[in-house]
């Protein structure tokens, strides 16, 4: 078979699996675990070969037209070089190995067989996106992979928590997809074609009119899709859903569209300075400031969520700065080391045996009982901290290198502003994201919590992947940097010496000075004793040990309260650790944005609706029943009564006739 019938079968087997998988869910659950894994296999073998072929070689194209329009035509179009080969294959690893963990971490979940089928298609989605040649076709994936998350993250529809992030999740996305398809159209318009390669072409010969407004529609719509602030808020609350969810969303699919789809459309964006200056903004604020909020959660699974917003914060960094193989150089990465946090975090969460228990402060002794998540997630938060020689510290080198790159104005395509923002932001997020990744490591396995009931070893489905995801997170930034520099543009993604050793040396300063501060909590939260917390105005045993920290002395004598761990989050941000915990009242400024004064004008509506029209209406309504009732009461069905009345409208008259005339 050809290359491009290759091509199209990646994303179809997909969409088959979870087509048949709904049809015979209910009929045919034996066949719903087959259904689920072996169609996501078989598209991760097919785009293996794809890429292969591929080579990192000339792109592969090939179209054929929908339906006509009479004006800009819509395609069903392939557009594959390099660098879409590779996202596939990521794609379509991250998507099998979570089917393959799900069938045991869901086993007794009723609603498996919609969850698995969700999946192939959420992975159908992505995939489609990936090799899209057309923009319309593209916009399809794009939205189709907005409803999948909607459903998955509202999996356990059961619980408000669930249902809440669920919606919240679309509407944020929606919002930033409105703009986004604006731009879309704006886009089409200028360049005469939604076909991908007659739209660059056209940027190429600067036939676009309006490069500033299309590139920052745009932006919205990948804001939104890829969780950048100032549409960030809707990814830590989708934590509500499965943890395989997480990965899968997290790691290769939803979050990654936007970086891909600017990565894809990248001569769009550096047709405007103004654009590639908001996008470093964007990139820069979005780093810093989820790595803070990082720092300062509990739940396991929002600071990976965090850190997800922050990772990708680099990808869009590594894209204000013109360096498209950068950013999908660390997309690659990262899809291996999140989507192995994500299931190793699932396979705690499964030991313990719910949800709630992914607090961190009520971690303790899991290092024995979960080895196997306690060491392929070390190799993974290593990789996030871009320690070297972990995938992390090449992939994130490439984009701190192509930001000092920039800043010495070695490049036309994007302002050195852009360069010298993207690059302090990304030396202050190396910083910080190690001392998250510290924390997470010291509270999960050597917390000092209460001890969570143990619910037996996990299946080997869940083990094993997580063995599998390990090794592209060790060795795939190393190996890649090497082989790959034909299929990221021929650019060197190799690491400079400057950037080497000052991102590695914030990341080790930060490593060290959270330990150090685990070390401080630890001692002083020893000698706080039990009776101090029930003795507390707030009776909060948060509250103790802030108090106990900030004041630096060990002020609640000897009595050791291992219920109330030591959290180095607390010392290293001080006041702004409440603040940072509840991601800097974004969502609280939406509301008072928003959210209010949209209820408020309902509730306007509402009264204006009730006490206004619909007292017209009413008042409409009741003088013809009035004189309905008057009429009814004269139809009495009696002769007499009938005659009685003729006769006195006949005296009235004849009296009216005679007083006229008299007058006249």
């Amino acid at each position: 078979m050809t290359t491009i019938t290759l091509a199209v079968l990646v994303p179809l087997l997909p969409f088959l699996g979870a087509t048949v998988g709904l049809a015979l869910g209910r009929t045919a659950p034996g066949f719903v675990r087959p259904l689920a894994v072996l169609p996501t296999l078989a598209a991760l073998a097919l785009a293996v070969v794809v890429a292969v072929h591929q080579g990192g070689d000339e792109a592969v194209d090939a179209a054929t037209e929908l339906t006509p329009t009479g004006s800009v035509p819509i395609e069903l179009a392939l557009h594959i070089d390099g660098f879409a080969a590779l996202v596939a294959v990521l794609v379509a690893f991250v998507a099998t190995c979570v089917q393959i963990y799900s069938t045991g971490y869901l086993r007794e979940d009723p609603r498996y067989p919609s969850y698995a089928a969700l999946v192939s298609l959420f992975t159908s989605a992505m995939l489609l996106v990936v090799y899209s040649g057309d923009l319309m076709v593209l916009l399809v994936g794009w939205e189709v992979m907005g409803i999948c998350s909607y459903f998955l993250v509202g999996h356990y529809w059961e619980t408000p928590e669930a249902r809440a992030a669920s919606l919240k999740a679309f509407l944020v996305t929606k919002l930033g997809d409105v703009p986004f398809l604006i731009g879309l159209f704006a886009l089409a318009t200028d360049a005469g074609s939604f076909r991908i390669t007659r739209v660059l072409g056209a940027v190429a010969n600067g036939g676009l009119d309006h490069p500033t407004l299309i590139a920052l529609l745009l932006l919205a719509g990948v804001a939104g899709k890829s969780a950048q602030f100032p549409l960030h808020t809707w990814l830590p609350d989708a934590m509500a859903g499965p943890t395989p969810v997480s990965a899968l969303i997290h790691a290769a699919t939803m979050v990654a569209a936007g970086v891909y789809f600017i990565a894809r459309l990248l001569p769009v964006f550096e047709a405007s300075q103004a654009a590639m200056v908001v996008l470093a903004v964007m990139a820069a604020v979005t780093m810093a400031g989820s790595a803070l909020a990082a720092l300062a959660q509990d739940d396991i699974k929002r600071v990976l969520a965090y850190s997800t917003i922050g990772q990708l914060g680099y990808m869009t960094g590594a894209l204000a700065v013109a360096d498209r193989g950068a950013a999908v150089f660390h997309l690659l990465s990262h899809g291996a080391f999140k989507a192995l946090l994500f299931l190793a975090a699932g396979v705690i969460i499964h030991a313990t045996g719910t949800n709630s228990l992914a607090a961190m402060s009520r971690m303790r002794n899991l290092r024995d009982r979960v080895p196997d998540a306690y060491w392929t997630m070390t190799v993974a938060l290593l990789a996030l901290a871009a320690i070297p020689p972990f995938s992390g510290f090449f992939s994130k080198e490439a984009v701190l290198g192509a930001a000092e790159h920039v800043t010495a104005g070695h490049t036309e395509h994007a302002p050195a502003a852009a360069g010298w923002i993207v690059l302090v932001a990304g030396l202050v997020t190396a910083l910080l994201t190690a001392a998250y990744a510290t924390r997470l490591w010291l509270l999960a396995f050597r917390g000092q919590g209460a001890e969570a009931p143990d619910h037996g070893r996990q299946p080997v489905t869940m083990t094993v992947v997580l063995w599998v995801l390990a090794a592209p997170s060790l060795a795939l930034g190393g190996f890649a940097y090497q082989s790959f520099p034909g299929w990221f543009d021929g650019g060197d993604l190799g690491p400079t010496l400057t950037t080497s050793v000052l991102g590695t040396g914030a990341a080790l300063v930060g490593g060290i000075v959270t330990y150090a501060a685990w070390r401080h909590t630890t001692a002083l939260t020893a000698r706080v004793p039990m009776g101090a917390v029930a003795a507390h105005p707030e009776g909060d045993a948060g509250q103790v040990e802030a108090e106990a920290i900030a004041s630096h002395t060990p002020a609640y004598g000897d009595v050791a309260r291992a219920a109330d761990p030591a959290d180095p989050g607390r010392l290293l941000l001080g006041p702004l650790h409440r603040h940072a915990a509840a991601g800097f009242h974004v969502d609280a400024a939406y509301s008072a944005l928003f959210v209010r004064p949209v209820r408020a004008g309902a509730r306007l509506v509402r009264f204006l609706d009730r006490e206004v029209v619909e007292t017209y209406v009413r008042g409409a309504g009741t003088l013809p029943r009035w004189l309905g009732v008057a009429v009814r009461r004269a139809q009495t069905g009696n002769v007499q009564t009938y005659v009685s009345a003729l006769l006195a409208g006949t005296v009235v008259l004849a009296v009216a006739v005679v007083l006229v005339a008299t007058g006249a």
